[in-house]
């Protein structure tokens, strides 16, 4: 069955484009019935208000409801940086290769790329990077007066992810996942 890619806003077209690359056909998702053709959906980064709004708008979301939610895990925003520090990296993924007969890895782009550093007991993690990284948090600030500052960088669950007096993430050798929820 064909991938969704939610086609609203943002790098629909790059994600339809790297779905074809590895032999998946990529289908773009404007109305909700399109859904029922698709196994699974891609949402590309995007603002989260103009993303509701616009998901609203094309009655993919009702009022009130989450955008996305269901997701069990801890995600740290903007992880790897500002867009001028990007990356790209080789992940293998074997047990998907294996089920879905596309390649062993895939090229990720890490734009603004979030983290999830812990996911709860009903998520599968697909693939994982390990990267070294020491990232300065405030965990005692919250994060709507981060948001409002444009200072955003945390969005965790928990504190146990944090070390210390000084507030410091430390991050030497992490596993970095990249969960689907089922």
């Amino acid at each position: 069955m064909a991938v969704g890619v939610l086609a609203l806003q943002g790098s629909f077209n790059e994600h339809i484009a790297a779905l074809r690359r590895i032999g998946v056909k990529g289908v773009e998702i404007r109305k909700a019935e399109q859904l029922e053709n698709v196994s699974s959906l891609i949402i590309p980064g995007g603002e989260s208000t103009t993303m509701a709004k616009l998901a609203e708008l094309h009655n993919l979301k009702t009022g009130g409801q989450e955008l996305v939610g269901g997701l069990d895990c801890t995600v740290h925003r903007n992880f790897f940086g500002s867009q001028i520090q990007s990356f790209e990296a080789e992940l293998p993924v074997p047990d998907l290769a294996a089920t879905e007969g596309g390649p062993p890895s895939f090229r990720a782009v890490f734009i603004r790329a979030p983290a999830i550093l812990e996911v709860g007991p009903d998520v599968e993690v697909l693939a994982s990077i390990s990267i070294q990284t020491t990232k300065k948090v405030d965990p005692s600030s919250s994060l709507q007066s981060q948001e409002e500052s444009g200072e955003c960088d945390v969005a965790a669950s928990s504190s146990s992810v944090y070390e210390d007096e000084e507030r410091y993430l430390y991050n030497k050798q992490p596993k970095i996942d990249l969960p689907v929820y089922e």
